[in-house]
């Protein structure tokens, strides 16, 4: 280990980039990406979330649903490739075939030695226009999931899952030391006022959970114009109390590099000890819909 690396610092590569209709070309472009940042020193390099093609779900079309592969599949094996080769970990969205007319919106995590360490399924699936994506995606079954790699606990979460303090607290509780969101997001030309405020809320909400948790969170979004959303990228890193350590552009492909040092964690939470003074024996109503 060079002397200049800290025993618990990782390097982590978010892939900000656009989509277009050819997804072998769409798996190149991200095959070239995760290169580029291998060649920039990442050690775990996170895709968005369904990177292979445009975004399907703005419309209800059973002809979509031919995007679709099994886990592991074409796309996995060209993952886990690319991994092996750049000696790099990567988390990649995948549009799960399961089983004949049962489909799931997942995340892959493949180890820098390319083996598969497995899969989550996103659990909360949207339903508002131009992300129907109740009509293409069952809810995760697999629960949350935290994954070991040799450069820490990795939790992977996947866009609307983002919006929810369960889902990012106990993917913490599992030991997860990074939460990982790819992402699709964006905005319409008739909201183009209130992006900013839209834009806002997306942010503080995650780096909420950070601070909630004490852990480091990773958004990456795509960008660029498809059908009527504008993906507004602006992946980000932030820190265990929430500070944003790097973030990308609202509006270009981008390939960000950010060393985090998970020392911070234990340092974080000794000054602000959330997890200790949680009253688990007070929560019970947590698991119910509304306490009426």
């Amino acid at each position: 280990m060079s002397k200049n690396v800290k025993k618990d610092e990782i390097t982590i590569g978010l892939v900000q980039m656009s989509m277009g209709l050819d997804t072998k070309a769409n798996l190149e472009k991200a095959i070239s990406r995760i290169k580029e940042a291998a060649s920039k020193g990442a050690q775990v390099v996170c895709l968005p979330e369904l990177f292979m093609s445009q975004y399907f779900c703005q419309e209800e079309d059973p002809e979509n649903f031919n995007l679709a592969e099994p886990i592991p599949g074409p796309t996995t094996d060209a993952i886990s490739k690319a991994a092996r080769e750049n000696n790099v970990a990567v988390i990649a969205g995948i549009f799960e075939k399961r089983a004949r007319g049962l489909y799931h919106n997942s995340a892959v995590v493949v180890d820098k030695s390319g083996k598969l360490l497995g899969v989550y399924r996103k659990m909360h699936i949207p339903d508002d226009p131009h992300y129907y994506e109740k009509f293409y995606f069952a809810p995760g079954d697999l629960g949350f999931k935290a994954f070991d790699t040799e450069h820490g606990k990795l939790g992977t979460l996947i866009c609307w899952d983002q919006w929810y303090p369960e889902a990012a607290r106990l993917t913490a509780l599992l030991g997860a030391q990074i939460l990982f969101y790819p992402t699709a997001i964006g905005w319409f030309p008739e909201e183009e006022e209130s992006t900013k405020e839209m834009q806002d809320a997306w942010e503080t909400i995650q780096r909420a959970h950070g601070i909630a948790n004490g852990v480091f969170v990773v958004a990456v979004n795509r960008v660029g114009k498809e059908g009527k959303i504008n993906f507004w990228g602006s992946s980000f890193v932030s820190g265990p109390f929430g500070e944003i350590i790097a973030k990308a552009s609202p509006g270009k492909e981008e390939v960000l590099v950010v060393k985090c040092d998970l020392g911070k964690i234990d340092t974080t939470r000794q000054g602000w000890p959330f997890l200790r003074d949680r009253r688990i024996d007070a929560y019970k109503g947590v698991s119910s819909r509304f306490l009426d």
